[in-house]
């Protein structure tokens, strides 16, 4: 599927465990939060929301550099189903948007699915396409700098919604940054 024949933007914001220490490996980080938001290409406007807690099974006590970056709890996990249940509940809710085009801030959303499908042995959920909304920021502005979230934000004069490096909120946020740049880019 092409961004031609496209409906909607699938906006993405993964948490994951993770840690200041190196306790948690790179490549042993587990999602623990899916944020994900419609962003309807002809309203520009959010159609729906998903949101998920994961249950980590490599790394199940989350460390406290992860419960501060992220408001994350154990308890919000503990109780959570796995991440197989999750995709399954995610491509449920998905079948209501058909078509859309998976994008997220950067390529690490992206990355860690990957990661986590493959350990998990379950097929990637998404098309190949993919894209990297932060990667667009820059083209947007002509420069080569790569901003975070919370910077691209303020640079545009857009408040921050909700709590930084939270799935749900994190998603809204830079579907607020998309809708932004595809207004201004149509409006030109």
């Amino acid at each position: 599927m092409t961004a031609k024949n496209s409906h909607y933007y699938l906006i993405i914001d993964l948490e994951a465990t993770c840690c200041d220490g190196g306790s948690v490996p790179r490549h042993e980080m587990e999602i623990i939060e899916i944020g994900a938001v419609i962003l309807n290409r002809t309203t520009w406007e959010i159609d729906s929301e998903f949101q998920q807690f994961i249950q980590p099974v490599r790394h199940p006590q989350l460390t406290n550099f992860c419960t501060t970056l992220t408001s994350i709890q154990q308890q919000d996990i503990a109780q959570a189903p796995k991440f197989t249940e999750a995709i399954e509940k995610l491509q449920a809710w998905l079948k209501l948007f058909p078509n859309y085009i998976f994008c997220s801030w950067g390529n690490y959303d992206k990355n860690q699915f990957l990661q986590d499908c493959k350990y998990h042995k379950i097929p990637y959920p998404f098309s190949s396409e993919h894209i990297n909304i932060k990667e667009k920021f820059s083209e947007y502005l002509g420069v080569s700098k790569r901003f975070g979230m919370a910077q691209a934000l303020e640079h545009l004069g857009l408040e921050l919604q909700g709590t930084h490096h939270r799935g749900i909120d994190d998603a809204r946020n830079i579907a607020a940054i998309y809708r932004y740049m595809q207004l201004n880019k149509i409006n030109k």
